[in-house]
């Protein structure tokens, strides 16, 4: 299980004590009784890495719902890391996200990762009729259920809903204003996406830490999908090299080299820590992130030497 240093308090807290970036994990729940070995031996594989905070993401239907609630509570219940449960708006009642939040609330999640969410299998955006039109709505109600650590989405490549990166930042704001603590960005893979969305938070005197998000490619077949995840072709160059490569072996090299590289463009840019969506694996991220605090370790060291 994660590691053993338990602790309490809110996102909101960590990022305002910290003394150097965080580092977070975010798991997925089990498809079924049978993938839940799965999800375990990541957990157990990352332990060592220390993670600030961890979360598991919110299922699109009622079992996955259910699984995503066991998995959160387990983790919670082990004496690991901060813990965030994540809840949207997809195909719920208000009365259903209440009694969600009740469900963290009991095993001392009180922090909560609030997403609008899609539709299951695509299509346009649909509502409950008793439910939350939005995530800002989502953050407000939140906040209305009791003393909640809500952090939000950010999108460093303009929402392919609108394409258009002002609306995105205001909308950042209106989260921000109704209550959302920290945002979390979605998957991208250029850091001067980042730097410009924190520019134009900035420009509008918002000033909510946002956590880049990570995920290392390591096959080829990735490209398109990680396109898809992030809402845009991943940068030319990248893909270029990546369909040079000679082998499975070069393009997984190639692959990690690029999200090492990122990282650190990433924490020179101000990010305040870096959230690695895992997708159930470990091998990657802890590569990228063991060799990662290897590097700012043997920096804290060297600048800490008498100069002469």
């Amino acid at each position: 299980m994660l590691h053993p240093d338990s602790r309490s308090g809110t996102v909101a807290e960590l990022l305002g004590s910290a003394q150097g970036p965080l580092f977070s994990f975010e798991f997925f729940p089990p498809r079924s009784e049978e993938d839940e070995p799965i999800l375990w031996r990541a957990v157990d594989a990352l332990s060592p890495l220390a993670p600030d905070f961890v979360s598991v993401t919110y299922g699109a239907n009622g079992s996955r719902r259910d699984r995503t609630i066991r998995a959160t509570r387990r983790i919670a219940a082990s004496g690991g890391p901060l813990t965030v449960g994540h809840l949207t708006c997809v195909d719920q009642s208000k009365a259903e996200i209440a009694a969600a939040l009740d469900a963290y609330r009991e095993v001392g999640v009180t922090n909560i990762l609030a997403i609008r969410g899609d539709m299951p299998g695509g299509g346009d955006w649909v509502p409950h009729p008793d439910g939350l039109r939005n995530a800002t709505h989502l953050v407000r109600f939140i906040k209305e259920q009791g003393d909640f650590c809500v952090g939000v989405a950010a999108f460093p490549n303009p929402h392919e809903a609108n394409n258009d990166p002002e609306l995105d930042a205001a909308i950042l704001e209106d989260k921000v204003e109704a209550g959302a603590q920290f945002a979390i960005s979605q998957l991208f893979f250029d850091a001067e996406r980042y730097a410009e969305l924190l520019d134009r938070m900035h420009g509008r005197g918002c000033h909510v830490p946002i956590i880049p998000g990570i995920m290392p490619l390591t096959v080829i077949t990735q490209i398109e999908r990680f396109a898809d995840l992030s809402g845009r072709p991943l940068p030319a160059d990248f893909v270029a090299r990546l369909r040079a490569a000679g082998s499975k072996e070069e393009v997984r090299e190639i692959g990690l080299g690029a999200a090492l590289q990122m990282c650190r463009d990433l924490l020179a840019a101000g990010a305040p820590g870096l959230q690695f969506f895992t997708q159930n694996r470990s091998k990657a991220t802890r590569e990228v992130l063991a060799q990662l605090k290897d590097e700012m370790e043997a920096e804290a060291t060297q600048s800490s030497r008498p100069r002469h």
